[in-house]
């Protein structure tokens, strides 16, 4: 039987080099389902690699069959589906586990890899992160080295830098052709295709309810929230409060959401200050919330999927689940009066259950007759809390059946979501209308990309107060708590300065400085390529293109333009190889080289190996009638290659006989 070159069994060395390289591919997609589907994936790829090392048998075609319906039955009891993002990576890794224990040809190797490559890009679906991205690309180059080395024949243990230095000369020369397409590829409002949300993927965050400890859960989170940029400087912390959900309704205990009817929104505001503008990279929370500094005086609906929606408590909201990462630019009033308050929203303002919390609505009754006006009593809540031992901790103690009247009265320790809820159950006791407010405050400067990094442990929360001539005023309770009564040492800067913050660096040792400074060059790097790779939309591209001078561009001349960019560095390319050939070649070898190919194509290759005279052997053995043509064109070649002579005419005979051969 004549075997073809894609039916030759790949020399040993390669073959670890497949395995190694589709190992690399399936690493972060193994980690990512059940331990017991991962299991039997690396069970796959260890009995290959015992055959290879050991020489175990590989399962025979009954076995692989039996093994395949098991696989695909894992995939659809573990995701009740074979469609989706999820289901689809997780059956595809198991297809391709299963491919490799039997890969016998090269065929079968090349078919193995393709399927590694559609693999590395599904990659991209779970993690876009810089890290991701860099594993992924050396994982291309592994796999591209492995291509050289399935078809070298000649493959030995010697030849590794060959293999790696040759896949990354081919990745090198593929850089420029991603350049071109990656900047001047027209970018579509939406994207091209869309993958089917994962409902059941748990993410960290605020939530819109207060189940009293549910902010301190996020307290020691380090895990990004969000980064802001601003235009033109960054303002106070005491004016960075980002704000989020608003709770309205509560039942003594637990505190929700009202309703949030956009289209009852009062507008009648007076402004006190100039507006700010900055943009807010958000990462993805599953909910619907944005975040912004006080009253949004614009809507990013361009930037936001879906659009948004501004509530009648001044909260952005999204039309769709935050999935995915998103940038808006947005402006907002941090100075400003509101003039009325709807009948409506005050009752909502000054809802409480009726008979929770006696304690604290004797004390704000008591309040009420020893005061003349609202701002004189909010003030005597205020003092109550700095005059009374109320601390700060994060570890409260536990609260009974009348949380807020356990709070003020008896533990006087709290987060700030205690301290919040209890001073708006204060203020509605005391009749004037009062809402909480939950999102994030303040923010880590990165001194390096001149942004602040909004993490998970800034969630906080804080009252609203209604006072007449004023409107809703921000009151946080919890930074009225003196420093001294502050148990959580990494809060005690919460509330300072954004410029007491940027120096704190000079009060730390070297070493902890060279931490910090190395943390915010890392997150500078990620904020880079969040904002150029993976936020690289229509407006980026807009602006990158005004800079190079190509503003005026369409979007046909610009894939003309990017056309012939395209051909231009191909070209490039190839003249750079073309100027790498030998200047001269021996026309003798060419000829028997040419030899060789007529013989290839019949199914009779020449082994890197093999010298001509063991060739012509095997081929006279295999084709015996082509032995007076074989037996002439290699003593020919030999005596022209090997010996002294140099006869023209032997040289006209050898071409003569090549041209003419026809296996």
């Amino acid at each position: 039987m004549i075997l073809t070159q894609e039916q030759l069994p790949p020399p040993p060395i390669s073959r670890l080099w497949l395995i190694g390289a589709l190992l690399l591919v399936l690493l972060p997609h193994l980690w990512r389902f059940p331990l017991w589907l991962s299991a039997g994936c690396m069970a796959l790829i260890l009995w290959r690699l015992l055959h290879e090392l050991r020489g175990w048998p590989l399962p025979g075609r009954e076995l692989r069959w039996l093994l395949t319906l098991i696989g695909v039955g894992s995939v659809l009891i573990t995701f009740h589906s074979i469609i989706g993002r999820d289901a689809g990576v997780a059956l595809l890794s198991v297809m391709l586990c299963l491919k490799i224990i039997e890969i016998h040809s090269l065929r079968d190797a090349m078919i193995a890899l393709f399927i590694g490559y559609f693999l590395v890009i599904s990659g991209f679906l779970f993690d876009q992160s810089l890290f991701m991205g860099a594993y992924l690309f050396a994982v291309v180059m592994i796999l591209t080295s492995a291509i050289t080395a399935l078809n070298h024949q000649g493959a030995q243990a010697g030849h590794h830098r060959l293999y790696l230095r040759t896949g990354g000369s081919l990745l090198l020369q593929a850089v420029p052709l991603m350049v071109i397409m990656f900047v001047l590829f027209p970018r579509l409002s939406a994207p091209l295709w869309h993958m089917p949300d994962n409902q059941e993927t748990a993410v960290t965050g605020l939530s819109d309810s207060i189940s009293l400890g549910s902010i301190t859960q996020l307290a020691e989170s380090d895990e990004v929230a969000f980064r802001v940029s601003f235009d033109e400087g960054i303002p106070a912390a005491d004016q960075l409060y980002w704000r989020g959900p608003v709770l309205w309704y509560t039942d003594g205990s637990n505190w929700q959401r009202g309703s949030s009817n956009p289209n009852r929104l009062s507008v009648d505001y007076q402004q006190l200050g100039d507006p700010i503008r900055y943009t807010v990279t958000l990462e993805p929370h599953a909910n619907h919330w944005l975040f912004a500094l006080d009253l949004p005086a614009s809507l990013p609906h361009r930037d936001v999927p879906g659009g948004v929606v501004l509530t009648n408590d001044y909260q952005l909201l999204g039309r769709r689940q935050i999935n995915e990462r998103i940038r808006y630019t947005i402006t907002s009033s941090l100075n400003y009066r509101l003039h009325t308050l709807p009948e409506w929203l005050r009752q909502q303002a000054l809802q409480l259950p009726a008979k929770a919390n006696p304690q604290t609505r004797n004390l704000a009754a008591q309040w009420r007759t020893e005061t003349t006006n609202d701002r004189e009593l909010l003030q005597r809540a205020l003092h109550y809390l700095v005059e009374q031992p109320f601390y700060y901790t994060r570890n409260p103690l536990p609260l009974g059946e009348n949380p807020v009247d356990d709070f003020l009265f008896t533990t006087r320790q709290g987060f700030c979501e205690h301290f919040a809820t209890a001073f708006v159950t204060l203020m509605r006791a005391a009749d004037i209308p009062a809402r909480v407010v939950t999102g994030y405050q303040g923010g880590e400067l990165n001194e390096l990309g001149e942004y602040l990094v909004i993490r998970q442990r800034n969630a906080h929360a804080w009252a609203e107060v209604w006072l007449e001539d004023d409107g809703w005023v921000r009151i946080d309770p919890t930074a009225a708590i003196p420093s001294n009564r502050v148990n959580a040492s990494l809060d005690l800067n919460r509330f300072n300065t954004t410029e007491a913050r940027a120096s704190r660096g000079t009060d730390l040792s070297g070493f902890t400085r060279t931490l910090l400074k190395l943390r915010h060059s890392w997150d500078a790097i990620n904020n880079g390529w969040n904002q150029w790779v993976l936020g690289f939309d229509r407006d980026r591209q807009s602006q990158l293109l005004e800079r190079l001078g190509l503003e005026s561009f369409s979007w046909k001349r610009l894939i003309i333009l990017m056309i012939a960019l395209l051909f231009s560095s191909l070209g490039l390319i190839a003249l750079f190889l073309l100027l790498r050939l030998p200047k001269k070649s021996d026309p003798v070898l060419r000829l028997y080289q040419r030899f060789c190919q007529k013989l290839g194509r019949a199914g009779l290759i020449r082994h890197p190996d093999e010298g001509p005279r063991v060739f012509a052997t095997r081929v006279k053995a295999t084709r015996p009638e082509l032995t007076e043509q074989v037996e002439a064109i290699s003593a020919l070649y030999e005596i022209l290659r090997y010996g002294n002579s140099s006869d023209t005419e032997q040289q006209r005979e050898l071409k003569r006989r090549v041209a003419e051969f026809r296996p």
